[in-house]
């Protein structure tokens, strides 16, 4: 994450955890006027649209006053669904045992995207083992990993 989204993400964290929220992460799609910032949030319950709501409503309020994006940009809040996005490595670790799908930044073992199980997550080292479906496990720096989701299993 860079430091504006580290400092963003660090403005904001506080209204949503003080609502009774987590703050999963968030993404900033830079598109001039129609820029998007997406927020993840999650809670014990779930996620309904009025918890979205109230998230959105207080953020938006803060982000005004704050003046914390210029420029133009469009706030939304999102639970995570069912192709839950992992943002950092301690969101990775609670789902060991899942279906992932994680897309790279560059070639690992000469492909960019994977899907497997994560088997395994070390803190220590920064990196994510995958069990692919043929058997193979391969394991990813966390600096390498671009996109990191949950498979959803329907």
């Amino acid at each position: 994450m860079n430091s504006t989204a580290n400092q963003l993400q660090q403005s904001l964290s506080p209204v949503v955890t003080g609502l009774g929220y987590e703050l999963l992460g968030m993404e900033w799609l830079n598109q001039g006027k129609h820029s998007l910032l997406r927020i993840y949030i999650d809670q014990e319950n779930g996620i309904g649209i009025e918890d979205c709501e109230r998230v959105s409503h207080q953020l938006s309020a803060l982000l005004d006053v704050e003046d914390l994006i210029p420029g133009h940009y469009r706030l939304e809040v999102s639970s995570p669904g069912l192709d839950r996005p992992l943002f950092t490595l301690e969101q990775v670790q609670r789902y060991v045992g899942e279906q992932a799908k994680v897309k790279c930044h560059g070639a690992i073992q000469g492909q960019k995207k994977f899907i497997g199980t994560i088997v395994t997550v070390s803190l220590e080292n920064e990196e994510v083992g995958l069990r692919l479906q043929d058997g193979e496990l391969v394991t990813i720096p966390w600096n390498m990993i671009a996109k990191a989701n949950l498979r959803a299993s329907i």
